[in-house]
């Protein structure tokens, strides 16, 4: 089964954040193919998404997030998401060093 990946205005800003954070950086070719990557992780939700482990952000909240790990030590994405229906809402992409998302 194929799920329609969406991306939340949010998981926008912080792509872009990340993105605006690369050319600051002069991270050149390597860091523009880096993120490109990124991106392409987040469209492979698009096929089991399931496979993903469970986020730690799963046991506070009243849903099942899950997220996907992308990159090596030490630059690792967490790209968090959840699953409804045929649905894959990427709701964050965030440093694996940061802390877990707390509830609002």
């Amino acid at each position: 089964m194929a799920f329609r990946v969406k991306t939340t205005a949010q998981a926008k800003r912080d792509l872009d954040d990340i993105l605006e954070r690369l050319l600051s950086q002069e991270a050149g070719e390597t860091g523009l193919r880096w993120f490109q990557g990124l991106h392409q992780a987040v469209a492979t939700l698009a096929d089991s998404p399931q496979r993903c482990a469970l986020a730690p952000e799963s046991a506070v909240f009243p849903f099942e997030v899950r997220h996907l790990l992308c990159g090596r030590r030490p630059h690792v994405y967490r790209i968090i998401f959840t699953i409804e229906g045929n649905t894959v809402s990427v709701l964050h992409v965030r440093h694996g060093r940061r802390q877990p998302i707390a509830k609002p």
